[in-house]
């Protein structure tokens, strides 16, 4: 056997190898979840919060928190990352009922309290599950579709099956397999992967004002994925880039929430084109 092919049979074998290993072990490295005892305890300061369990058709518990406030105007569900349990995200829901949403969020299978064997189409199922008990108590014109970083492919998911207020990406990627592309260039990822979330897809569907917010200086998942999904339906979607904002410390920055309270109470100002040159063609001399 020349040396050539021995060679090539060796790479084959490792690249094999390599991509099997993948396909079995992604789920750790796309989810960091965080185990919560039964009896735990959720506590915020000046929030009130209802904790609740639902069961799946498959056995699973889907655990949430409800956060109240009086009067509310809508309902936000918040679809967070991928890393930790709703016990630290839970923090974030005061970005929402200070403007008097109430806000739900929910533990994947196997993150905080939540069980189940978890996969792409099992999550979807919960996450629709969840959002047709809400429709049972809220009209959708009142809901809002939240979803943050790996929430954010689900929660375009939701909106295109549903027709909610409006769907918020909050450092959207166009695809996981796009992501971790970035990384593994020459891995078979469109035929390993088994959490593809192709959220550019599914944004074709969706019919709801969307709405995307995402830092500049996103290391993990790039600032010009968002530019791209932008695109797929330009006309019900505004994309507000964070100057200087990262993956995780947007919270941190007060153009954030400027952008955040001007979506959610409606504040942005509409244009009467009809007063301004977008119809003025630039002459080009020949």
């Amino acid at each position: 056997m020349p040396i050539w092919l021995h060679v090539l049979i060796i790479v084959l074998i490792v690249y094999l190898a390599i991509s099997i290993l993948l396909y079995y072990l992604q789920e750790f490295f796309l989810f960091k979840p965080e185990k919560l005892p039964k009896d735990f305890q959720f506590l915020y300061e000046n929030q009130v919060v209802e904790e609740y369990n639902i069961e799946t058709r498959d056995g699973a518990i889907i655990n949430g928190l409800h956060f109240k406030v009086e009067k509310p105007i809508g309902v936000v569900l918040y679809l967070k990352g991928n890393s930790k349990s709703i016990k630290g995200w839970g923090k974030f829901a005061v970005d929402f009922t200070r403007h008097r949403y109430d806000v739900i969020m929910v533990d994947y299978r196997g993150f905080g309290k939540s069980t189940g064997k978890r996969s792409q189409k099992a999550i979807k199922h919960d996450l629709q599950f969840i959002y047709k008990r809400i429709t049972e108590k809220v009209s959708e014109k009142y809901i809002i579709l939240y979803g943050r970083s790996l929430g954010s492919g689900f929660a375009t998911k939701l909106a295109s099956m549903n027709d909610p207020k409006m769907l918020i990406l909050d450092a959207p990627y166009y695809s996981l397999t796009n992501v971790t592309g970035r990384y593994m260039p020459f891995m078979p990822l469109s035929v390993i992967m088994r959490y593809p979330m192709p959220t550019y897809k599914w944004l074709k569907y969706v019919n709801c004002p969307v709405r995307i917010i995402h830092g500049t200086q996103d290391k993990l998942i790039p600032f010009k994925s968002s530019v791209k999904l932008s695109q797929i339906r330009p006309k019900i979607t505004r994309l507000y880039p964070i100057i200087g904002g990262g993956h995780k410390n947007m919270n941190t920055f007060e153009e954030y929430h400027k952008v955040l309270s001007e979506i959610i109470l409606g504040d942005e100002k509409k244009i009467d084109l009809s007063t301004t040159s977008i119809g003025v063609q630039h002459s080009y001399k020949k």
